[in-house]
């Protein structure tokens, strides 16, 4: 996705970081009329946002802290992608039983749940109701009933595909004129006296530099704030972000069909057990961190401790580190905070820090959330017109359809596209959810070349037209953006690896791909799963080095 031009290049707003949040305000300012370019040292959402717990909050754990703003935030945010992008949020039950000792007890959890109902009036999918300990037996009779005290089921939601939400952010922002550069380092900020006039680039690839004039900058680096900073414009440190670690599993003895919400026994922090495509994930945890920001991953202890406390509310699952077909770590873009001892107390809202007047021409954005990018964008988009001297201008994606939900009707749009499909219903749903009305591009792709018709990937049936559509259409540089974060192959039991060398193939065949960029592309997927911890690349290095022994 990176084209450079030979000289400088003039903007309204350069944006640094193409996560959910520098990608949702590329989209809100080129909604208003503004020019603008984003720019990411790696792929759309390959940071933050794709370690998350792909869960949409209302805000609920936020009434504990009395952050009503946030909370309304929250609640109004959901309902606005329930609208807007029906095929990618949908609707999530959740469970929280509450146990003897819980810090948390029961009638504190229905009281906040029945304060965030009335505050969720005509915004949610359905209101909370109480499950006595005799139904909870019932309806989930491999969750621990010792010390049992109750429970509530509760309506939030949930994005299984963070990353395709990334993807439909670009996608809209490019229709309305911005730019994205993908896999193009920042190489530092333009400066010009104490202001800050915009960046300078280079193409990951080709190592062409460049730099991009612009009225106001917005640093959108998540967790890498302060390093975009770093040596160039003098700040207080801004990012306090903790760690979060998640494991995924198969389906275990007892696994529930509804997320469960419960309070862990080490640490009392409150955890989820939840199913997703088709499998379960196990998170989070919340930890100060102070590593290296590009070599997060999950450890050994979090891993265990994840584990025990599943294996304890589910006393049947018996899971153990054998069990994790993966793990998924990040760190949260939280406010830098001091002399706070319990990390869950850090605010979980977000700020435009401006750097004015010591360097005007650049703000910072300080927190943020996968539920709020949208708002977050909407407040950085009024702060960069108020730089620039502009009059507001109305916002204009509290109503704007996501490119996947671009249709008057979308139900009928999915019942349409089901009968109507060539494919097996299981591939026809895979592909609703993942590409919304998109799917039919898909289709029409394959139906093109029959080449293209072609499964690459056996357990979910992805099919090679994806693999053109994901390079030609949606901003795929590398086979780890094709398979992690476009077709989401690489979110299957075997991280894709069954899948890797035919969707390579498939670029050589149709996308521009010659053999030693296939080769290159393959191996370079490989370290790319590494911060995974995957089980099947340790199984797949281990077969290879039993072969060459063997041979």
């Amino acid at each position: 996705m990176s084209h450079h031009h030979a000289g400088p290049e003039d903007v309204d707003l350069a944006v640094i970081g193409a996560g959910i949040n520098g990608l949702a305000i590329a989209r809100d300012a080129a909604a208003r009329g503004l020019r603008v370019v984003v720019v990411d040292r790696a792929d759309l959402g390959s940071g933050t946002t794709s370690t998350s717990s792909r869960l949409i909050h209302g805000g609920l754990k936020y009434l504990e802290r009395y952050d009503f703003k946030l909370v309304k935030e929250s609640i109004r945010e959901r309902h606005l992608l329930f609208r807007n992008a029906p095929h990618l949020v949908h609707d999530y039950p959740m469970l929280i039983p509450f146990y003897a000792g819980n810090s948390r007890p029961g009638p504190l959890i229905r009281l906040g749940l029945a304060a965030f109902d009335v505050m969720a009036v005509g915004r949610q999918q359905g209101r909370s109701r109480g499950v006595p300990t005799r139904a909870v037996a019932r309806r989930w009779p491999a969750l621990s009933t010792r010390g049992l005290r109750g429970a509530v089921l509760f309506h939030d939601a949930q994005v299984p595909w963070a990353e395709r939400l990334c993807v439909e952010l670009f996608l809209d922002a490019r229709r309305l004129g911005a730019r994205v550069l993908t896999h193009t380092t920042v190489t530092g900020l333009r400066l010009e006296g104490d202001r800050v006039t915009g960046i300078r680039i280079e193409d990951n690839r080709s190592g062409e530099r460049a730099e991009i004039r612009a009225a106001v900058t917005v640093n959108a680096a998540g967790p890498w704030i302060d390093r975009i900073l770093d040596g160039q414009v003098p700040s207080r440190r801004l990012n306090g972000g903790t760690k979060g670690s998640h494991v995924v599993v198969d389906p275990f003895p007892g696994a529930p069909d509804t997320c469960i919400f419960f309070e862990a026994a080490a640490d009392r922090r409150p955890i989820f057990v939840f199913p997703w495509a088709g499998r379960y994930v196990l998170g989070s945890t919340d930890l100060t961190y102070d590593g290296d920001l590009d070599e997060v991953v999950a450890s050994d202890a979090e891993i265990d401790y994840l584990l025990a406390e599943t294996n304890r509310i589910f006393p049947g699952a018996g899971l153990t580190p054998g069990d994790v077909l993966y793990s998924v770590a990040g760190v949260r873009p939280l406010p830098y905070t001091t002399g706070v001892s319990d990390n869950a107390k850090i605010s979980r809202g977000h700020t435009v820090h401006s750097h004015a007047p010591a360097h005007r021409g650049l703000l910072t954005v300080v927190g943020g959330k996968l539920t709020t990018h949208r708002a977050l964008a909407e407040d950085v988009t009024d702060e960069v017109l108020r730089v620039l001297g502009r009059g507001p201008r109305r916002c204009l994606t509290r109503s704007r359809a996501f490119p996947g939900a671009d249709t008057a009707d979308w139900r009928a749009f999915a019942g349409d596209f089901t009968r109507s499909s060539p494919l097996p219903a299981a591939q026809s749903r895979r592909l609703l959810d993942l590409y919304g009305v998109r799917a039919r591009r898909v289709l029409d792709l394959a139906a093109a070349d029959p080449a293209l018709a072609e499964v690459v990937h056996e357990e979910s049936g992805a099919l090679a037209a994806e693999v053109v559509m994901a390079i030609r259409e949606e901003g795929a540089v590398t086979l780890g953006d094709i398979l992690l974060r476009r077709m989401l192959v690489g979110l299957g039991a075997d991280m894709g690896l069954s899948a890797a060398a035919a969707c390579a193939d498939v670029a050589v065949r149709h996308a521009g791909w010659d053999e030693e960029r296939a080769r290159a592309e393959l191996a370079g997927y490989e370290v790319e799963l590494r911060r995974f911890r995957p089980r099947a690349l340790t199984t797949s290095a281990s077969r290879r080095s039993s072969d060459r022994r063997a041979s």
